[in-house]
């Protein structure tokens, strides 16, 4: 006789799940240049990141200014932006929901 399986209820809040975007435009000081900044958004956070531009400076006293599209669920974004934060980076402009179309 077959036994019924268990279901495990997740603890996820349902709207960390909503996938969603948001467009940042984020500097990232020369110091800062060799550290694979935007690729750990990827690995790391799960996000898809879309670089709609870029101004790299050749300075060293200068910093690059990025505009990225990011994509992901509401947790991986934070999680994105969090890790950014940490990182000290100054982020110039973050878009609403409402810019989003959302």
């Amino acid at each position: 006789m077959a036994t019924p399986s268990k279901q495990v209820k997740s603890t996820t809040d349902i709207g960390d799940n909503r996938r969603t975007e948001t467009r940042i435009q984020v500097r990232i000081p020369k110091d800062l240049h060799e550290e694979p900044v935007i690729s750990r958004l990827v690995s790391h956070y799960g996000v898809t990141v879309m670089i709609a531009a870029a101004q790299v400076s050749t300075n060293a006293l200068e910093y690059s200014c990025f505009d990225l599209q990011l994509r992901g669920t509401t947790s991986q974004i934070e999680s994105a932006l969090t890790y950014l934060d940490e990182l000290d980076l100054e982020i110039l402009h973050q878009s609403t929901p409402e810019e989003d179309g959302w």
